[in-house]
């Protein structure tokens, strides 16, 4: 006699194997280092734009976060390529991910072509730690101690 009973631990076992490898997919292989920001939004842009510390740009468009799907994006295509996704899908999101040593002019000129593009641009932060809130709101004073002769 069959049992379905053990068809059902099978499935189970499997669902928790999948969800617990798919917390180690990270979504590129591109190194940038993201500004911290103590606010989070629950939007997920699947068209992203990414620059690293060289001021190199990438693309990828829909739900393709893998390092194979970075397309190189040169600046004077940046208008096109928006103009493209806006005409893809117009009610779209682009994230933006700027390495922290990217020029803030840099950063305005892409929200900028972004609103030309009638695209809405988010900018992607890290979650900023304990350390990092206390350090900007309790700034350590230091004391010196009196010195005996």
């Amino acid at each position: 006699m069959f049992s379905m009973a053990s068809m059902t631990d099978v499935i189970f076992l499997l669902l928790i194997f999948f969800m617990v490898t798919s917390t180690f997919v990270f979504p590129s292989a591109l190194e940038v280092n993201l500004p911290q920001s103590g606010q989070q939004t629950s939007l997920k842009p699947t068209t992203r734009i990414y620059i690293d510390k060289d001021l190199n740009m990438f693309a990828t468009r829909g739900d393709s976060i893998s390092a194979g799907d970075l397309m190189p994006l040169p600046a004077e295509q940046l208008q096109a390529f928006m103009q493209t996704v806006h005409e893809a899908n117009p009610q779209e999101f682009v994230a933006l991910y700027a390495d922290e040593a990217v020029p803030y002019g840099q950063i305005v000129d892409i929200l900028d072509k972004g609103a030309h593009s009638g695209l809405k641009v988010v900018l992607a932060t890290k979650p900023a730690s304990a350390n990092y809130n206390k350090q900007t709101t309790q700034p350590e004073t230091e004391q010196q101690t009196p010195t005996q002769p």
